[in-house]
């Protein structure tokens, strides 16, 4: 504390100003005091003021005790250094970074303050209240003392930051080892890979790079400690894992159901099921073991699946007939939320909605079903599973259905390396599939006990059937019913008489000379088109009927579609056929001529009979080749492989291309068993193996096992 206040000498109307302990306050009083005390008659304590209205200036040691000790306090508060104490905002952000402990401690602290200055107000001086607090809380006086100055000038209602211990809130210095620049950098570089390398590895190589260039190497744990300080989790997620993983670390949205109502909002998507169908043959086209595709619509406010249809592979025609179901038996949807696949894309479903991003839009494209019924389409976002809460209830149809135990034996696993352990034991009929498939759905509809914000413990079918019967619900007519019991299609009138030609069938009627050139649209029934075309304008307006004036191409739609399946097919058959002829590649014979290759003749061989020139120049004879062993090698070369090719398909004993299979499933057994082969066996067992043939049973036999080697 200094020993000598800010002033020493005071005159009377100053000394009255300050509001000294034990001092009056007005200047007569300190004039009456002065007078009282004989300030006036101290040698050296008092003095005649200099300047302008004269009077007398006393020394602040005339003061009383408790005066001076006031004086000399703010002249230790002026000496001091500057307060070190937190603003107000970073003191309550370390208060909130505190343990309880800290906090508990700063809670007890203001307490006793409060304490203290509720006796004060009752009439006790500070020093008394203190002691008194101190014996009452069992601290020292001079403790409590402590707490007081630690929130002098300090708001109220501010205090309790300022109360925590001070060690808790200091800064500490970090003992954070840090490593070499160079050295982080070969560690970063090494471990941020999508190979997704181990430290240790990393450590080990990077070690080595360090002392041949000369570079002091951390201890591994140092290193470890420094990368998990130096780089984020985001960071090593994006670099080792990509992108797909770091997106998982951003929470999904949640989008609120309880403002919506019951065909407010629907959504669509495909789903494949890991199970082999048997689906049976039609219109020409074989029976075929694939696993069922099945495209559905959900309620976005309830969960309940409206509809569905299977097939063997998406396709437009499956979606337009799976939404004519949902609309048919629940109505028009308001909202449509779809996958971005081409099937849900196509004009037949989407045409006209601007923001389709698949295929080019044009301002005279055919309006789609769900343009035309007005429902306002919505895209998922790709390769997104979060955008379409379908995808929730597909993941319980996988577990229900695919895994039903009526199905056992055809479950294909969900990835090439999950296959169970009786795979390709059975394909299921398919109507036995779909006797399934129904069952799961209705009683994934009927479940009770369902968690979702709208539930609260009912089933999908009760919550929707509560807002359905409630909700205003649109309703297709008759002539909607249309839109996706029929085809549609963009098509132009010739401009010579206005005749449309369609599936090579040609449709008139006398009014189509009206829009002879223009873009109309035609719906018509797939199963009958010979019953004729109905006519739209692109605005919707119907324009009439066209009957079928010449009947010579297809009555049907599937028909036009089973021809080419068929002619595809055959022409596949016959590719296949014709590389079976092509025992040996190009590029074999390549290689093998350039076996024979050993470089030009020294001699070249020139022309024997020539033409003679003008000037008469005499003939320069040539000595023909002395030797002609490497064209005769590889002739006698090719002529035996012909031969042993020949053996080998006498030896088989039937043109069968199942015993030609076995027969090099035989030769392979023998050879891995150490067998020997005559040399006219591995030349057959080796051009067989470059056939399609050859690999087309391969695949067979890996699918279906070697059973298939035993059918008729």
């Amino acid at each position: 504390m200094s020993t000598r206040p800010d002033r020493e000498w005071w005159t009377a109307a100053e000394i009255a100003a300050a509001g000294l302990p034990d001092i009056p306050g007005t200047k007569r009083g300190v004039t009456k005091l002065a007078q009282r005390m004989s300030w006036s008659e101290q040698t050296g304590k008092s003095r005649r003021r200099n300047g302008r209205g004269g009077g007398r200036e006393f020394h602040w040691s005339l003061f009383p005790v408790r005066a001076q000790s006031w004086l000399l306090a703010q002249a230790a508060k002026v000496d001091a250094p500057p307060d070190e104490r937190p603003a107000r905002e970073e003191a309550w952000s370390a208060f909130e970074k505190l343990p309880e402990k800290p906090k508990a401690e700063a809670a007890s602290r203001l307490a006793s303050i409060q304490k203290v200055e509720a006796l004060e107000r009752g009439g006790l001086t500070r020093d008394q209240a203190v002691r008194d607090v101190a014996r009452l809380d069992g601290v020292a006086g001079r403790t409590i003392w402590n707490w007081l100055g630690m929130i002098d000038g300090v708001r109220s209602d501010d205090r309790l930051p300022y109360l925590a211990p001070r060690h808790r809130l200091a800064k500490r210095r970090s003992r954070a080892r840090e490593i070499d620049p160079e050295f982080g950098a070969l560690i970063k570089s090494d471990y941020l890979r999508p190979e997704q390398p181990s430290m240790s590895a990393v450590y080990d190589r990077c070690v080595r790079l360090a002392r041949a260039r000369g570079i002091e190497a951390a201890p591994l744990h140092t290193v470890r400690r420094w990368f998990r300080r130096e780089v984020s989790e985001p960071t090593v997620v994006l670099k080792r894992k990509g992108l797909d993983a770091l997106k998982t670390l951003y929470p999904a949205q949640v989008r609120d159901r309880s403002q919506m109502h019951a065909m407010e909002g629907v959504n669509g998507d495909y789903h494949r099921f890991d199970v082999f169908v048997r689906f049976p043959a039609s219109d020409g086209i074989p029976e075929e073991i694939a696993r069922p595709q099945m495209v559905a619509f959900q309620d976005l406010f309830s969960g309940r699946l409206l509809s569905w249809r299977v097939d063997k592979t998406p396709n437009s025609h499956t979606v337009q007939l799976c939404t004519g179901d949902m609309i048919e038996r629940w109505g028009i949807p308001e909202h449509v939320l779809l996958d971005n696949g081409r099937e849900f894309a196509a004009k037949l479903i989407t045409g006209g909605t601007q923001t389709r991003y698949r295929f080019k839009v044009k301002e005279d494209d055919v309006p789609g079903l769900l343009t035309s019924l007005g429902c306002q389409v919505h895209w998922a976002t790709p390769y997104s599973g979060q955008s379409k809460p379908i995808e929730r209830a597909f993941r319980d149809l996988c577990d229900r259905v695919a895994k039903h135990p009526r199905l056992a034996g055809a479950y294909t696993g969900n990835a090439p390396d999950a296959k169970p352990e009786n795979y390709g034991n059975r394909a299921v009929a398919l109507e036995e599939f779909l006797e399934v498939l129904a069952e799961e759905i209705e009683l994934h509809n009927m479940r009770p006990n369902r968690r979702s914000e709208v539930a609260w413990g009912r089933s999908f079918a009760e919550v929707f059937d509560e807002s359905y019967a409630q909700a205003p619900i649109r309703k297709a007519t008759e002539e909607q019913r249309r839109l996706w019991l029929m085809g549609a299609e963009g098509l132009r009138p010739a401009m010579r008489d206005g005749a449309i030609t369609f599936m090579r069938n040609v449709y008139w009627a006398d009014w189509l000379i009206e829009h002879r050139g223009e873009k109309v649209v035609a719906r018509f029934d797939r199963a009958a088109l010979w019953d004729g075309l109905h006519i739209y304008a692109l605005s919707g307006e119907y324009l009439g009927h066209a009957e079928c004036r010449e009947k010579v191409g297809f009555f049907d739609v599937e028909q036009g579609r089973v021809h080419e399946k068929s002619r595809r097919a055959w022409m596949r058959a016959e590719r296949d056929a014709a590389d079976a002829h092509r025992v040996y590649t190009a590029a074999e014979l390549g290689q093998g001529l350039a076996a024979l290759d050993e470089g030009p003749p020294e001699d070249p061989v020139e022309a024997r009979v020539v033409r003679m020139v003008p000037d008469q120049r005499p003939r320069e004879e040539t000595p023909a080749p002395s030797d002609e062993a490497p064209q005769a090698a590889f002739i006698a070369d090719f002529e035996e492989r012909r031969r042993a090719r020949q053996a080998g398909e006498d030896d088989s004993g039937d043109d069968d291309p199942r015993v030609r299979f076995a027969r090099a499933l035989e030769l392979e057994r023998n050879a891995e068993a150490g067998e020997a082969l005559t040399r006219d066996q591995r030349r057959w067992l080796a051009s067989y193996q470059g056939s399609s043939e050859y690999r087309t049973w391969t695949r067979m036999v890996e699918s279906h096992g070697e059973e298939v080697l035993q059918r008729g």
